[in-house]
């Protein structure tokens, strides 16, 4: 893998996997930079997936490995969170 590829322009997944000791928090946090960071028109979902095949073999355990996971996941599955037609009307 060479730093700033085309799933990952700035290199932080890449480097997520370098940081020993790395918790599932702090995962989070750069998968949240890392989305943010992708262009516009590139697919999130088929991003993850080129992600997850190229780390999840080597790092089936790691916590990235993981947030990469429930990022596709939770993609796949989008679920409403209230707003204003949640609540009952009197």
């Amino acid at each position: 893998m060479i730093k700033g590829d085309l799933h990952d322009p700035k290199g932080l997944v890449f480097e997520s996997y370098r940081i020993d000791g790395i918790t599932k928090e702090e995962c989070r946090t750069i998968f949240l930079d890392w989305a943010l960071s992708l262009p516009m028109e590139r697919d999130t979902a088929t991003a993850i997936r080129a992600l997850l095949a190229q780390y999840k073999g080597p790092h089936p355990d790691h916590p990235m490995t993981k947030v990469l996971g429930e990022g596709l996941t939770s993609m796949a599955a989008p679920r409403r969170r209230g707003g204003w037609r949640s609540r009952p009307r009197n």
